[in-house]
């Protein structure tokens, strides 16, 4: 135990040739926070890098559960779109498939992307057509999904709604229609929002409304989980904090480790280059303001580092115009967007990744930069601090004196870092989607085992959202019941055909026998 009360990261891997790492000290600022917070039959510490169990060491866990759930996510963002809330829900929709649960997926329709599409393990989409606005998010309609969604969460046998991303107005109604029919609801918070500008006060109103009905939340930083309860004046107690997590065998990398450690070539330039990556959106929100500053002044400082700069967006044009203006074709490679499947090859081209953004609940990017190898430098900001341990991280303030100094840091200490596959393997043991999935599944059990709320209760709840909004809020309630009342009469649920269950492991056992047998007949035709 180090003397923060939470254990040391320990060996690298469960392998006795992977020695322990002491500079990777663990950075966490909730070491004293009850254990029931992370959902974890053995008790623990904080969620992030804090001691995680190796996944060789999980494998108690990922038994079936006790009893089989038909579980809904609903989301305005998912595939074909990309982002750090997309490829959670994918992943970890896996996983929970894993496990033996059913996982179906609503959200609304990408261009020509309308109707049922089915993803990998049987996992099945609603894409449903819905006017959809600015940003990927849907207009709010209120009622005008219920009828669908009814339609769903029957056809489904619908245990649990959980549902992503507070700025989704599917999210939001699928919750509400989600408690009038009597289903248990989850609600996953992937941002930090403000509580000045106009668009964040109408964001936390509406939030504070849907979630004072939410059986339970979970957050992915606990700097996140502090931002929801005041938004939404929620019980610390009804939010758990279960950090996002990446498939580490997707992120290995170069065998030869970071392009400053691979041996030189025969023939090669006896200089080595030092690259610097930069890997997210090009928009305000990521800190591309303060890179047009650090770029050109780190570049004079140090010629032997180059830039590559991954992503698309509105600051994409800045920084050509920055590249142009210091003439530094040479140095700085702008790529435009990054497909998720080439993110690694991305990755693994550089010495140390570059984050800068100025607000983040949790920043996934880094992880899969430290899966890779390279020195991380990012600015201090939200949840960021509890992502990685103290050896794999160097801190900054938003600020680009400050970060010109850690990166300065980063450049003059990436000789004596630790080797890229020992921090690959420090991540493996950290984070992983199999650990997330059994902790959700844990909530998901904690809510069924509850009693249902009386409308009198539900009432009661959304009343002490405000005087105007309150009302408001208790009209809307009393609305959609009475509006399923109509529903049902119109349609009931026993005219509504009930999908069967698929069960991916059975199908592909047979595909297997299938394959076995095909090939007898071959051997003995010969």
């Amino acid at each position: 135990m180090s003397e923060r009360g939470t254990p040391d990261l320990g060996p690298l891997s469960s392998g006795a040739e992977s020695p322990p790492v002491p500079e990777f000290r663990l950075n966490h600022r909730r070491a004293s926070e009850p254990s029931t917070l992370y959902l974890s039959r053995t008790g623990g510490g904080p969620a992030p890098g804090a001691g995680r169990r190796a996944p060789e060491a999980l494998s108690s866990m990922y038994l079936l559960p006790e009893r089989r759930l038909s579980i809904c996510f609903v989301s305005d963002f998912y595939f074909p779109n990309f982002g750090g809330v997309e490829s959670h829900q994918y992943q970890l929709a896996q996983c929970l498939i894993e496990r033996g649960h059913k996982v179906v997926l609503i959200t609304h329709a990408y261009g020509d992307r309308v109707g049922v599409r089915y993803m990998s393990s049987g996992m099945k989409v609603y894409y449903i057509p819905v006017i959809v606005m600015t940003s990927a998010a849907s207009l709010p309609s209120i009622f005008g999904f219920f009828s669908i969604f009814r339609d769903i969460a029957i056809r489904e046998q619908i245990d649990v709604v959980h549902g992503h991303q507070a700025f989704s107005s599917l999210c939001q109604e699928s919750m509400l229609h989600a408690r009038t029919m009597g289903i248990r609801t989850c609600f996953t918070d992937h941002s930090l929002f403000g509580f000045a500008d106009l668009s964040s006060i109408l964001t936390n109103k509406v939030l504070k409304w849907t979630l004072s009905d939410v059986d339970h939340s979970v957050c992915v930083s606990h700097t996140s989980r502090e931002n929801t309860v005041l938004r939404a004046a929620l019980d610390p107690g009804s939010i758990s904090v279960i950090p996002n997590a990446i498939t580490s065998i997707d992120f290995k990398p170069h065998p030869e480790g970071r392009p400053s450690e691979r041996p030189t070539r025969p023939g090669a330039a006896t200089d080595r280059r030092i690259t610097v990556v930069v890997l997210s959106r090009l928009v305000y929100r990521k800190g591309v303001d303060p890179l047009l500053t650090v770029i050109p002044r780190i570049c004079a400082a140090f010629p032997e580092v180059d830039f590559l700069i991954g992503g698309d967006g509105p600051k994409r044009v800045p920084l050509e115009q920055m590249r142009e203006q210091y003439r530094l074709h040479q140095r700085v490679e702008l790529i435009g967007a990054v497909a998720h499947r080439d993110v690694r090859d991305v990755l693994i081209r550089g010495d140390i990744f570059l984050n800068t953004s100025l607000t983040e609940a949790f920043c996934i990017a880094i992880v899969e930069a430290a899966s890779c190898g390279l020195s991380v430098v990012s600015t201090r900001v939200g949840g960021v601090p509890e992502v990685l341990p103290r050896g794999m991280i160097q801190f900054a303030n938003p600020e680009v004196e400050d970060l010109i100094a850690a990166l300065s840091n980063g450049i003059r200490e990436l000789p004596r870092f630790p080797p890229a596959w020992e921090l690959h393997r420090a991540v493996r043991a950290m984070y992983s989607w199999r650990d997330v999935a059994h902790r959700v599944e844990q909530v998901y059990f904690r809510v069924l085992d509850r009693p249902h709320l009386s409308l009198l209760t539900r009432a009661r709840r959304h009343a002490s959202c405000g005087a105007i909004a309150g009302l408001m809020a208790v009209a809307i309630v009393l609305l959609d019941h009475l509006l399923l009342a109509f529903l049902d009469w119109a349609q009931p649920a026993e005219a509504i055909d009930q999908a069967p269950y698929f069960d991916p492991r059975t199908y592909d056992a047979l595909l297997g026998r299938l394959a076995e047998a095909t090939d007898e007949g071959a051997a003995r035709a010969q």
